[in-house]
């Protein structure tokens, strides 16, 4: 089943399978379903873009290789606010030599936004990002969440 809706970064569709999310895409073809878990995905969608949410607490099933699945787990390990490299992130899913090919992995993750490939950069800058409108998209959520955690750390919002 699929769901779009206009977010505050543009249009995005969730689709889900068997109970879990498979995917996340924008732009393209629009889709109105309708599930308890749709319905949940776009309420965290909406809550971390407004800054309210750190973390997604969604089932998730990416369909990937072993190698894709360890980065996509070291993905989900980066803390709300901070980057890693993809050097760090081979290293982190047991490979350390595979930086080129975890960099590979964050362009085919299927679930960006809950699986946050938005957080992994190259050694010499942002590296690339395949959702929506490309780099401006993840200098915008990167923005976003830098922003929050540094009025959480100065006391102007509770967690």
């Amino acid at each position: 089943m699929k769901r779009t809706e206009d977010l505050s970064i543009g249009a995005v569709t969730v689709e889900t399978e068997g109970g879990f999310i498979v995917r996340v895409t924008m732009g393209g073809e629009r889709f109105g379903g309708v599930s308890p878990l749709l319905e949940e995905t776009f309420a965290q969608l909406r809550a971390y873009l407004a800054g309210e949410r750190r973390t997604f607490t969604l089932p998730l099933r990416p369909a990937g290789t072993p190698f894709q699945q360890a980065i996509w787990a070291a993905l989900r390990e980066i803390p709300y606010g901070e980057t890693r490299t993809y050097a760090r992130l081979a290293a982190a899913a047991g490979h350390p030599r595979a930086c080129r090919a975890a960099g590979s992995a964050c362009g085919r993750n299927p679930i960006p936004l809950l699986i946050p490939c938005h957080r992994a950069v190259g050694s010499g800058g942002l590296g690339g990002f395949s959702l929506g409108e490309g780099i401006p998209l993840k200098e915008r959520l990167l923005r976003l969440e830098r922003e929050h955690t540094e009025e959480r750390s100065s006391g102007l919002l509770s967690d």
